[in-house]
C-alpha cells in the first residue's frame, strides 16, 4: 500500500525556517521531520512513498538524491578523476515517488494530481509536519472494518493555554489548570486511510481543500470513518512545536521512534 504525504505547503508559521526549504525538510534532530514520518511508516511494513512536493519542492528531491551522502561516510578522491566511495551504505527499504503539485496548490488539488501514481488501490495518506504514535495496523483494520471510503485518526490536541474557572458574578478566578487532553473535541490528526474512490470528490483546480468539501460530503454521505487515536501526536506548526519535539527527540523520549 502506498503511503501519500502532502508535503508543498507554504508554511507560513514557520517563517523562520520556511523561507529557505519547504516545512517538511525542518529538522528535528539532524533529520527532516519528513524522514521521521517516513522512516514511521516503514516500521509497520509501508515502504512505497509518494511525496506532493510544491513550495521549494527541488530540496526534497535534492535531498533524496543525495541520501547517501547525508547518512554515509564518504570518500572523495579527487587524484582519481574524481572518484567517490561511499563507506557503509545506509540503505532504506524505500521506493520514493517524488511530484510536483504546484506551489499555491490546496490540499485536494495535490492529492488529485497523483491520482495516477496511485491506480484503483487504497492509500495511506497523511501531512508532512506532523508525528504521533499511531498504530497504523489497527488503523487499516479499522477502516476496512467500518468499510468508508476514508478514514482519518482523530486526536484531542492539548491546548497552549490555560483554563480559567470564574466564580459565579465571572468577577474572580476560582480555579487556573492547564487544560488537559481530552478536554476539547475531536479534531483531525492527519494519518488517513484512503480508497481510491476519494479521488471523485477532488477536484484539479488549485483551490480544491480536501478538509472543506470533499470531506464534508463524505461526511454527509457516511463515507468518513474515524479511528480514534488517545495516545501521542504533535504537529509542527511553529517554531515552539519544533523545540518542542527537538527536546523529546534529544532527550530520546520521542514516543514515535519505534525503529
Amino acid at each position: 500500500m502506498k503511503v501519500v504525504i502532502l508535503a508543498g505547503g507554504l508554511g507560513t508559521r514557520i517563517s523562520e525556517e520556511s523561507h529557505l526549504k519547504p516545512k517538511p525538510m525542518i529538522t528535528i534532530g539532524e533529520q527532516p521531520i519528513l524522514w521521521h514520518i517516513m522512516k514511521y511508516y516503514s516500521h509497520f511494513g509501508f515502504h512505497d512513498f509518494v511525496i506532493c512536493c510544491g513550495y521549494k519542492g527541488y530540496a526534497i528531491k535534492e535531498y533524496f538524491a543525495d541520501y547517501y551522502l547525508h547518512c554515509s561516510d564518504v570518500t572523495f578522491d579527487f587524484s582519481k578523476k574524481n572518484k567517490m566511495v561511499v563507506h557503509e551504505n545506509i540503505a532504506e527499504p524505500w521506493r520514493v515517488t517524488l511530484v510536483d503539485t504546484g506551489w499555491y496548490a490546496q490540499t485536494g488539488a495535490r492529492i488529485k494530481r497523483i491520482q495516477k501514481y496511485i491506480g484503483d488501490e487504497a492509500f495511506m495518506l497523511t501531512y508532512g509536519d506532523g508525528v504521533g504514535n499511531i498504530d497504523l495496523e489497527l488503523l487499516l483494520k479499522t477502516h476496512r472494518n467500518i468499510g468508508t471510503a476514508a478514514t482519518l485518526t482523530a486526536i484531542q490536541p492539548r491546548s497552549r493555554f490555560g483554563v480559567l474557572e470564574l466564580d459565579s458574578a465571572e468577577e474572580r478566578i476560582i480555579d487556573f489548570r492547564e487544560k488537559r487532553e481530552g478536554d476539547g473535541g475531536w479534531v483531525n490528526g492527519g494519518f488517513m486511510v484512503m480508497e481510491p474512490e476519494v479521488f471523485q470528490y477532488l477536484g484539479d483546480d488549485d483551490n480544491c481543500v480536501l478538509e472543506k468539501i470533499p470531506l464534508e460530503t463524505m461526511a454527509k454521505e457516511g463515507k468518513l470513518g474515524i479511528y480514534k487515536h488517545s495516545g501521542y501526536w504533535q504537529c509542527m506548526d511553529t517554531q515552539r512545536d519544533r523545540y518542542f519535539l527537538e527536546t523529546h527527540w534529544n532527550n530520546g523520549s520521542a514516543p514515535w521512534k519505534v525503529w
